[in-house]
């Protein structure tokens, strides 16, 4: 809140002391550009309708704005070593054209194999536009950029830090789109850096997965890239090199939500409300950053208390985000008595964003379940009611399940004067997480 610091700037001005009054005002700047865009919903998460069912169903595009489409084909690729070699396969393979839009774009051996198929395709006459955050790709490195603009790949960068965007630096597009040609694209959790490459197997490999999609879903996924290149670039995105007609390629069905903060609601919060309300059997969740807001544990609390068994992954030890580690370590008292089960893979970093109910529908994306992916990012998330797909995405859970530990109650009560303290000071930037 903004507020508070505005106050306390006045009354240090009344009592002439003006240093403390620049600070305060300084201070209070920062609360209001930071300040989220969105909040969570208060009223009408009631579990009316089962999920999978036909109203669940329609209630879900109804709220997101976003209908399922049918006939694609959806391959899970776990890892480096699988979605990185179709990635760029898919590259190679261009004619028409390729979008990226990414939050991580690192500098580093993956970086250098992706600028070598872009620039060959760009130099081959393919058009290449890239859409990369300012903040989270700003160690592409001077090589990579280069190589880039002068093959002829067009670069935009999402809201850079500059005196006007002050009131929207905080926002950042956490999206993690690869679509070819308007036929083939991937999305999930990875972006293009070295710490995603192998098979998870020693701790410095991160554990991840990104989907690939073939069929007309593709397009309602390169829409979202059309939107923040238009409002970046001022330029749209048009005609059939970007947006052809495409046959159905397979027996999906497959919703694509894009979540902004500049809708007024985030359409990745409501996705994940509006299905744990739903359940009636099973929450399975694997986030690497898992900091519920109070509307979300009660929520989550209330669906146990109804009979759902509800198991949550996450990351463990091997986290990179200090502050979500601890705001989600915070939290997990409450969930414990309320009858939640707590795992932690401590292996290496545990990336993935999915949740599963029921066995009949998922979610998997980019979006993590704290609120800075609610509130101030760009994120993606594809929904699937497939009771196969699902049956796939669970096999999956139960095997990272099986490498984790599971969080004890008395031993979380037991953690030490010092990680307290950490988990209070994190506390007060919890927003941000």
């Amino acid at each position: 809140m903004w507020q508070p610091w505005a106050l306390l700037g006045i009354w240090s001005l009344v009592q002439d002391r003006y240093y403390w009054g620049a600070g305060m005002f300084a201070l209070t700047i920062v609360a209001f550009v930071l300040r989220p865009a969105e909040r969570a919903p208060r009223l009408g998460l009631d579990h009316i309708d089962p999920a999978g069912s036909r109203a669940f169903l329609d209630t879900m595009a109804g709220v997101t704005g976003v209908t399922f489409t049918p006939g694609n084909r959806v391959d899970v690729l776990n890892n480096g070593d699988e979605f990185y070699p179709a990635m760029l396969a898919a590259i190679r393979d261009a004619t028409d054209s390729i979008c990226i839009e990414q939050y991580i774009f690192w500098e580093g051996r993956t970086a250098e194999e992706f600028c070598a198929a872009l620039t060959e395709r760009a130099r081959a006459g393919v058009p290449v536009k890239m859409l990369l955050d300012a903040v989270g790709s700003a160690t592409i490195g001077d090589t990579a950029y280069t190589s880039l603009t002068e093959a002829g790949c067009e670069i935009a960068w999402y809201t850079p830090i500059r005196w006007y965007t002050v009131g929207r630096f905080n926002n950042r597009t956490h999206r993690k789109t690869l679509v070819v040609d308007g036929r083939v694209g991937f999305t999930g959790g990875a972006g293009i850096a070295d710490h995603w490459r192998g098979n998870a197997t020693p701790p410095d490999q991160w554990r991840d997965m990104v989907c690939r999609i073939e069929g007309p879903a593709v397009a309602p996924l390169l829409s979202g890239f059309a939107q923040n290149w238009l409002r970046t670039t001022g330029e749209i995105v048009q005609g059939r090199e970007y947006f052809p007609t495409v046959p159905p390629t397979g027996d999906l069905a497959v919703q694509v939500i894009h979540s902004s903060p500049d809708a007024g609601a985030s359409s990745a919060r409501l996705m994940y409300y509006l299905a744990i309300v739903s359940a009636r059997r099973r929450i399975d969740i694997v986030n690497p950053y898992f900091v519920p807001d109070e509307t979300a544990i009660e929520t989550i609390i209330e669906a146990v208390a109804r009979g759902v068994q509800v198991r949550v992954l996450v990351s463990g030890r091997s986290n990179d985000n200090w502050l979500a580690r601890q705001n989600s370590r915070r939290l997990y008292g409450v969930l414990l008595d309320g009858g939640v089960k707590l795992f932690e893979y401590h292996h290496s970093m545990l990336h993935q964003k999915v949740m599963l109910v029921d066995g009949c529908w998922c979610t998997v994306g980019t979006s993590n379940f704290d609120n800075r992916s609610f509130a101030h990012n760009e994120e993606t998330s594809l929904c699937l009611c497939e009771p196969r797909f699902v049956a796939e995405m669970t096999a999956l859970f139960e095997e990272d399940l099986a490498a984790s530990q599971p969080v004890d109650r008395d031993q979380w009560q037991r953690r030490g004067v010092v990680t307290r303290a950490m988990e209070l000071v994190a506390s007060l930037l919890k927003e941000q997480v």
